[in-house]
């Protein structure tokens, strides 16, 4: 499947709601950080990353229930840390409560959430909109 930056805010907000993930703190500037998977004006599936220096937030990771078990996810997270490290991301966290495995078998591993960088515990995702219970994840780029 294409990868591709920047899909269209309004299918990727159509996406993650589809898919139960938060859409309610994204912002323009988002996007700018956002790749689609599929067709540019139609995505199967998306994934942004918030930079924050040396760390980052891998986020919003959603495939169209169609689409799933074709790879791509597998390749939208690999262009995200590719794009995270580009721009001098280092320690690439996420929030999941559905995909621990999948992240564990990229790289991932789990991490206690008093470990996390303030930049991270700060976001609106990790402070309010996924749930306490969420597995907090961490993979090393490099650098």
């Amino acid at each position: 499947m294409h990868i591709y930056p920047r899909p269209p805010a309004a299918k990727v907000k159509d996406l993650l709601a589809a898919c139960n993930l938060p859409t309610s703190d994204l912002q323009t500037s988002h996007f700018e950080h956002f790749f689609g998977c599929g067709r540019e004006t139609e995505p199967k599936g998306v994934v942004g990353v918030e930079l924050y220096g040396k760390v980052g937030l891998l986020r919003s990771l959603a495939v169209d229930e169609a689409s799933r078990g074709r790879g791509c996810a597998k390749r939208l997270v690999r262009e995200a840390e590719k794009h995270a490290a580009r721009n001098g991301v280092q320690s690439l966290y996420l929030l999941t409560t559905t995909a621990e495995e999948f992240f564990e078998s990229r790289g991932y591993v789990k991490v206690e959430r008093a470990s996390v960088p303030e930049s991270i515990r700060a976001t609106r995702e990790f402070s309010s909109l996924c749930p306490s219970t969420s597995a907090i994840m961490v993979k090393q780029l490099g650098g």
